[in-house]
């Protein structure tokens, strides 16, 4: 089922942000730490699994997993508002799921170079939000037009993608413009092949 039109990117809340009743508040100096001393002992960063930085972090996964979760996107300065539209929405959604995978890039690698990140909830989630915001963005496109579009988008944000950008020279304000443009351009496109479809 697709996300309400109104969904809070920040509907999640991490438990350092508002503990979760009976459960301490998870430190993130502590799981950042743990997550570092890790990658930094690690020939590659393939062999660091969030089992691992659970583990050295003294917290249980599931715990690791809704403290930094995707879904913590958040919201600060977002166009999120009513009389936003829904293809600035899908814009600012990325770009603050970017800026968070930088800000927990270490994290970040060790849950996307694991096994079935597209099958995880958290990836359901970012997809499900993205589909809808494009489907609303672009009312009656091509039926899969919207659950492709989602998909291809989220690749771009891969951080292995990312790192690799960076190091071949791009700014981190340089991939935030052609992320926009680019998540403008599919979204117009959608809209384009609509429109071409009700006058055919």
């Amino acid at each position: 089922m697709s996300p309400k039109k109104n969904s809070n990117i920040a509907d999640c809340k991490s438990e350092m942000v508002k503990p979760r009743r009976g459960r301490p508040a998870v430190p993130p100096g502590l799981v950042l730490k743990a997550a570092d001393a890790l990658f930094a002992d690690a020939d590659s960063p393939a062999t660091v699994t969030m089992d691992a930085i659970a583990a050295a972090a003294g917290v249980g996964k599931g715990t690791l997993f809704r403290a930094f979760g995707s879904r913590d996107v958040e919201e600060g300065d977002l166009p999120l508002g009513p009389e936003t539209s829904s293809r600035e929405r899908a814009v600012a959604f990325l770009d603050a799921l970017l800026l968070f995978k930088l800000k927990n890039i270490h994290l970040i690698r060790a849950l996307e170079l694991g096994p079935g990140v597209l099958q995880s909830e958290h990836y359901k989630w970012m997809h499900g939000l993205l589909q809808h915001l494009i489907e609303d963005a672009a009312l009656g496109a091509k039926a899969g037009d919207a659950v492709f579009e989602a998909h291809v988008l989220l690749a771009g944000l891969h951080i292995d993608l990312v790192e690799v950008m960076i190091a071949g020279g791009l700014s981190l304000e340089a991939i935030r413009q052609a992320q926009a443009a680019h998540a403008r351009a599919m979204i117009d496109s959608a809209r384009f092949s609509r429109n071409c479809a009700k006058r055919g």
